[in-house]
């Protein structure tokens, strides 16, 4: 990418972090976990392991006590490798029964960004060597809490996170922010179903950003205004779930699962599109044979998209899927294609790891 590209680049990148709102910390909304990738997202009811505090910490309650302590671990590079999606989390039961707290750490980062602010010497020469990189990483730290009931017909289970998000572009802008998500599922027999209130007290970022006087020198030059502080709301997201469980042979099981996303912050390119609630729908598979293997598949993200010529077509995101359970390790891998409306495509491979440590005495 030539040198001017890039600083126009990174000049995008803060404006539209520091200014926009409508996709604001939208890296959570990519999810985390194989599996969840695997079925196009669509798990809101049925993620019952320690990745459900990303998807609905409701989720954790499923787990029995006697799983003992359960830890995942993810790693996914997205955009052709050219951002990376990692994630490490914790579960344990306490002592009173039925309940689960959770700890989890997600990073997404685009790392070894050119930082071509300082490419002229002041005598307006090129200095390649003054061009150094950067990272833009946004962190979330999430703490969870669990509890199921057992009622006479069916299973609710209800579970909320606490949220700590840090947000950096170098050493040029940071925010730090704060969130809520409350999650619920209820199981009767085959059928459960599924509601997540994500930001549900809205989420606020407050940004810092701290240019030298050479580099907003540069900013003015090009006609980039620069704000000391900003403050970026993330409104809520609301999220149906329901999920059907079927047996079709004595070893053999399937899984399906439909997702509605409804956001709140305006029109967005979406199946039902509309101001300011848009809906998204997600559709997921998984088939299991003997609690050892498992296939899936899903599609979400239908969009409509328009050609040069007026030819309007439905665009979507599938996934395909595959696990293995040895014993308490989960191993599970997603592909999935971004694409785009060009005809390019854009494939991402997702692998997470999940393993059980059951406490002494305790048989698998």
């Amino acid at each position: 990418m030539p040198l001017h590209l890039r600083l126009v680049l990174l000049l995008a990148l803060l404006s539209c972090t520091v200014a926009a709102q409508k996709y604001s910390n939208e890296f959570l909304s990519i999810g985390v976990g194989a599996r969840a990738q695997g079925m196009g997202t669509a798990v809101t009811a049925t993620q019952n392991d320690v990745y459900a505090a990303a998807w609905n910490p409701a989720g954790l309650a499923a787990i029995e006590a006697e799983r003992g302590l359960e830890i995942g671990a993810m790693h996914a590079e997205w955009f052709g490798g050219v951002g990376n999606y990692d994630f490490i989390g914790i579960t344990l039961p306490l002592s009173t029964g039925n309940q689960r707290l959770g700890f989890s750490l997600i990073r997404f980062g685009i790392d070894q960004i050119p930082n071509t602010l300082s490419l002229y010497e002041a005598d307006g020469t090129i200095n390649f060597d003054n061009v150094t990189e950067f990272s833009a990483a946004d962190y979330a730290f999430l703490g969870s809490y669990a509890r199921a009931f057992f009622k006479s017909k069916g299973i609710l289970r209800v579970g909320g996170n606490v949220k700590v998000i840090h947000r950096s572009i170098g050493s040029f802008a940071s925010s730090w922010g704060f969130g809520l998500d409350l999650g619920a599922q209820y199981q009767r027999s085959d059928w459960t179903f599924a509601l997540l209130a994500r930001d549900v007290t809205t989420t606020f970022n407050a940004w810092s950003i701290s240019f030298s006087e050479e580099d907003r020198a540069v900013l003015e030059l090009t006609g980039n205004e620069v704000t000391p502080q900003s403050v970026e709301i993330t409104n809520p997201t609301i999220m149906l779930g329901v999920a059907r469980r079927f047996s079709l042979a004595e070893r053999i099981g399937l899984t399906t699962e439909v997702n509605l996303i409804a956001t709140t912050d305006g029109k967005r390119n979406t199946l039902v599109s509309a101001d300011p609630v848009s809906l998204d729908p997600a559709f997921g598979l998984e088939a299991d044979y003997g609690d050892f293997v498992f296939l899936r598949a899903g599609v979400s993200q239908l969009q409509r998209i328009q050609d040069f010529g007026g030819t309007e077509a439905l665009q979507s995101r599938p996934a395909l899927g595959l696990g293995l359970k040895v014993g308490q390790l989960n191993v599970d891998y997603a592909y999935t294609d971004l694409g785009d409306n060009e005809g390019r495509s854009t494939y991402s491979h997702v692998v997470s790891l999940r393993l059980g440590i059951r406490p002494n005495g305790q048989n698998p």
